[in-house]
């Protein structure tokens, strides 16, 4: 089996960015002084639901990846899809900061909806011969 660079760069991508999610959410207990738990629907709520939202929705992005890039129908388009989906789970991190709604939130949600129906697509398009 050969490298796959666009998988383990999304990857990494992604273990920098949940890092960086769970500092976050770390800074804000402090703040709060809330030592578990959550603080009933406040920003700490926010934030620890903007990196939940990150780990249920990364992982199938990251086999979409793999698997499409395992077929050898990924480059150089996937690692521009990748990258655009890491930056927009930052803009989603982001807006979740916000009480209301906020437009960098909106564009995280909408590339994350877009990315995993495109990959999928793609991903069955493949399995079909179509691709």
């Amino acid at each position: 089996m050969g490298v796959l660079p666009i998988t383990l760069c999304a990857a990494a991508a992604a273990a920098i960015i949940n890092l960086w999610l769970a500092v976050r959410c770390g800074q804000m207990r402090n703040q709060y002084k809330v030592l578990h738990g959550d603080d009933g629907g406040g920003p700490l709520t926010r934030r620890m639901r903007a990196q939940l939202n990150f780990v249920e929705n990364t992982p199938f992005v990251l086999l979409l990846i793999a698997g499409i890039e395992l077929s050898g129908r990924g480059h150089p388009w996937l690692a521009y899809v990748a990258g655009i989906y890491m930056l927009g789970r930052i803009a989603h991190a982001i807006g979740m900061d916000s009480e209301g709604p906020a437009k960098p939130r909106m564009i995280g949600v909408l590339i994350t909806m877009l990315t995993l129906l495109g990959l999928a697509i793609v991903a069955v398009l493949i399995a079909a011969g179509v691709m």
